[in-house]
């Protein structure tokens, strides 16, 4: 079986940039790792990670590509982990981050699970949709709507009540 990802840039520009891509299911994460730098045009030398992710597009557990822990704690490396060990119908998504000082950030996507085709070298590139631009896309990181009502100072507490308070009752 093969498992077929949609790549796509986090950036918040008006022009989506993604790859389709292909992959045997019982590759590593790092060959996932090694045919997206290589769609997306990097070197590949960077440091980089993936994350398990919800369908929010939460943050989970990291797979590295080096271990940097100075053995502090267990790290969880790209070559051990097959993708059919973290990815599945149900589970299918996570962030990948390329060169951590640049922060190059993907959501990647298993969009489908198929037969594998003969004559078809794997992995495989699909699919090339977008530009990638030569520096990483700023971020504008907003806050939603239901935020900017927030007022920290409305605790509904009259200070005129300071001495009914009952300190001495609740004190342990």
């Amino acid at each position: 079986m093969i498992y077929r990802f949609r790549v796509v840039l986090d950036n918040d520009t008006e022009e989506d940039v993604f790859r389709d891509l292909e992959i045997r299911k019982d590759d590593t994460l790092e060959d996932l790792h090694n045919i997206i730098t290589q769609a997306f045009g990097f070197d590949g030398n960077e440091m980089a990670s993936f994350y398990k992710s919800d369908d929010e597009w939460n943050q989970g557990e990291e797979f590295s590509l080096f271990d940097l822990s100075d053995g502090q704690e267990s790290v969880s490396l790209m070559t051990n982990i097959t993708l059919d060990n973290i990815l599945n119908t149900e589970e299918t998504k996570l962030i990948y981050v390329y060169d951590f000082f640049n922060m190059w950030t993907f959501f990647v996507e298993l969009a489908e699970i198929a037969e594998i085709d003969e004559g078809v070298d794997y992995p495989n590139l699909m699919f090339v949709h977008g530009q990638i631009p030569d520096e990483v896309p700023e971020r504008n990181f907003e806050a939603e709507d239901e935020l900017d009502d927030f007022d920290e100072f409305e605790d509904d507490l009259d200070l005129d009540d300071y001495d009914n308070l009952d300190f001495d009752e609740n004190w342990n």
